[in-house]
């Protein structure tokens, strides 16, 4: 099944020089926010109270956020999830008291709202325990672009194809970071969870034309590396869009129809499929390209075998 009704030949890599520099100018610009502003992280890594109220009756969230506020709670995050009638609250830690009182605080001032009101879900995190999670993040996503490069290495026989993957692997969550940085959408586990998701998709997505990339090199050692990967991207292409356009499908339905709950893990994934999809056609295999990338490289004995007729 093709998604083009006849072969592409697209001179890919004879424009990979733009794509660079509009890679470059989207990584500053989300490094840059980064670095400045931060992602909006949620109490997964820095503490504090998570709470689901559950109402007779459709809430108004001002006024829950207004009654939160006038009972003590400091800078209460309130928003509906699932239904109209039940509220998300999210709190900064208060040391001083247990969940038992957090919640019998919650529950009285909520009340003057709705005398039915109930607190179905209380979870405190302490600090340390963000903490511990933040850093734990943060190795997960090191031990990953490591074993990357190693597979990577190891597979196709050539540091270059790797270099390449792993820079590709690197602009993805990199541009989501930036989003999450720009728009302060909540960053939490979730989140986290996607982005490990989207670096092993666009690892697969690689790892196809780097295989392709290997069987034309086979088949005809002498052709010029920039025209084996333009047949190889070509020949992979119809792939690439039909798998990214149906995975698409899904997580647009779970970004506009999940709730809030979904809405942070859903944008990290879209976000992360069009990198994706972007990147391993012009980031990884035109980095190993201007790496200098040829067949011996991929297949090492060619290079020996050239010699074996001498004395």
């Amino acid at each position: 099944m093709e998604f083009f009704s006849h072969q592409t030949s697209y001179p890919f890599m004879a424009t990979r020089k733009v794509w660079y520099t509009l890679s470059a100018v989207l990584m500053i610009v989300s490094l840059a926010s980064f670095f400045t502003r931060g992602v909006n992280l949620t109490i997964d890594f820095t503490g504090g109270v998570s709470a689901e109220v559950r109402f007779t009756h459709a809430a108004n969230v001002d006024e829950v956020r207004t009654r939160l506020a006038g009972a003590g709670f400091h800078e209460p995050q309130v928003q509906n999830f699932g239904s109209s009638r039940d509220i998300a609250i999210r709190m900064p830690p208060d040391p001083k008291q247990t969940a038992t009182e957090i919640r019998a605080r919650l529950e009285a001032a909520l009340t003057g709202i709705d005398a039915a009101a109930q607190v179905a879900q209380l979870d405190v995190v302490g600090p340390q325990v963000g903490s511990e999670l933040r850093v734990s993040a943060m190795w997960a996503l090191f031990f990953t672009l490591v074993l990357i490069f190693l597979y990577i290495a190891f597979r196709f026989h050539t540091w270059r194809l790797s270099s390449g993957a792993i820079l590709a692997v690197l602009h993805d969550p990199i541009l989501v970071l930036g989003f999450f940085s720009i728009t302060q959408m909540p960053f939490d586990l979730a989140v986290v969870a996607a982005i490990l998701a989207v670096i092993g998709y666009s690892l697969n997505d690689t790892v196809v034309v780097f295989d392709r990339i290997r069987e034309r090199f086979e088949g005809n050692r002498r052709s010029p590396p920039d025209v084996v990967l333009d047949q190889s991207i070509n020949q992979t292409l119809s792939r690439t869009i039909m798998t990214k356009v149906v995975t698409s499908i899904v997580v647009v339905a779970l970004l506009f129809l999940g709730g809030p709950v979904l809405k942070g893990f859903s944008a990290a994934l879209l976000i992360g499929i069009i990198a994706g999809t972007y990147s391993s056609i012009y980031i990884s295999s035109a980095i190993a390209l201007d790496f200098g990338l040829t067949a011996e490289h991929v297949f090492p004995t060619v290079k020996k075998a050239a010699f074996d007729h001498l004395p």
